[in-house]
């Protein structure tokens, strides 16, 4: 019996896939967009309006969506990666011509009355490609210089198109996220050293070209990393807002404040404070008890990822499942180390708990993905 013929005949049919969910999965994104209902209720002073409501809706939409997606085999979604990929990198181009302005970025498109940010989508999109081109890609051949630049101009395409919007945290997400998909496919690790000495050097020139007839950045960008290594040289403007995050984290202590009892949030002290910032609100108000708790539903769910990867001998389905963990780990990484004083703001949501459409319904489209890597990848007979 050939593989195929093997791995087809061990795959469930029908109803039945219902039952090789992989539940621990469900329940943890499930708890994890709970905290983010009991956040955005706490923000709202107690009212399911306006955020509770309709992040609510969009999450069961997203359910539904997650098990659709799950349901349908993984082989079709390798097929169409191709087309996925090339509709995200369409709809990035309409944004540089008709997209909607919001807070300063041209970030969205209008489509149908819903109103969608293609950068979302192609983090996704992306990931789908690359384990699809590592899966026909033979193994020899992965660190071979000539197959090493495709994937890579794949990732740069799409991260020029969202820096001119300007977005610069999806923008490095698609990049660091790329990357991790390309290493764990068995890129060489020479390459990412190069790339780092690269990026190490060129930290130290921006640093040593300040004030030098050769200068590489602006003196207001300079400004800006002062502020971003110290905010507290402009506590009252561009270093506000994360000295507010900190002092929320900070009062928080081990317990928090209590449950809608955040002063930093409740008077509006907060930037941000259903969206972007919405974590340092759960630290005030749940202390670092609260804190940790999110972050190990969040580490369980890259845990359950890892091992449903490890488990399938199915390689596309594999690296696809490694790639969106570790899209979702960048997600959350980034934004906590943000509003810690970590890194800088770049405007990268808290997953499944901000605010927000379009991150809720592609990151529960995502864990349908990899739903459908683990319903349908081969197994023993019993």
């Amino acid at each position: 019996m050939s593989y195929l013929e093997y791995t087809v005949k061990r795959v469930p049919t029908g109803i039945s896939k219902v039952l090789y969910l992989n539940w621990a999965i469900l329940l943890l994104v499930s708890a994890a967009a709970s905290v983010g209902f009991i956040m955005l209720y706490s923000v709202a002073g107690g009212s399911m309006s306006p955020w509770v409501e309709p992040q609510m809706k969009r999450f069961a939409l997203g359910l539904v969506l997650m098990i659709s997606v799950a349901m349908v085999p993984i082989w079709f979604w390798r097929n169409i990666s191709g087309v996925a990929y090339a509709v995200s990198l369409l709809l990035l181009i309409g944004v540089e011509f008709m997209g909607a302005i919001g807070m300063g970025a041209q970030r969205w498109i209008e489509i149908g009355g819903f109103r969608l940010q293609p950068s979302e989508l192609m983090k996704v999109t992306l990931v789908m490609l690359l384990a699809a081109y590592y899966d026909w890609l033979d193994v020899k051949k992965v660190s071979r210089p000539l197959w090493v630049v495709v994937p890579v101009v794949l990732i740069l395409l799409p991260t020029y198109l969202v820096l001119r919007q300007p977005d610069l945290g999806t923008a490095l997400l698609l990049v660091i996220g790329g990357a991790l998909v390309m290493f764990v496919a068995g890129v060489n690790w020479m390459y990412f050293a190069a790339v780092a000495a690269a990026g190490g050097g060129m930290v130290t020139a921006v640093f040593y070209s300040r004030g030098t007839a050769w200068q590489l950045l602006k003196d207001y960008q300079y400004r800006r990393i002062d502020t971003f290594l110290n905010p507290e040289t402009d506590p009252l403007g561009a270093g506000y807002h994360i000295t507010q995050s900190k002092i929320a984290l900070g009062s928080g202590g081990w317990t928090g404040r209590g449950f809608m009892q955040g002063t930093q949030s409740r008077l509006n002290f907060l930037p941000e404070k259903h969206t972007d910032f919405i974590f340092t609100t759960l630290a005030e108000e749940f202390g670092f008890i609260g804190g940790v708790s999110l972050l190990s539903i969040y580490a369980l769910i890259i845990f359950f990822c890892v091992v449903s990867a490890m488990n399938n001998q199915n390689r596309y389905g594999a690296i696809l499942t490694l790639g969106i963990a570790a899209t979702f780990f960048l997600y959350f990484a980034v934004n906590m180390s943000m509003v810690m004083g970590l890194a800088p703001v770049v405007g990268v949501p808290l997953p499944l708990v901000s605010y927000g459409g379009s991150a809720m319904l592609v990151l529960l489209i995502a864990f349908g993905l990899v739903q459908s890597a683990h319903i349908h990848r081969p197994r023993l007979r019993s």
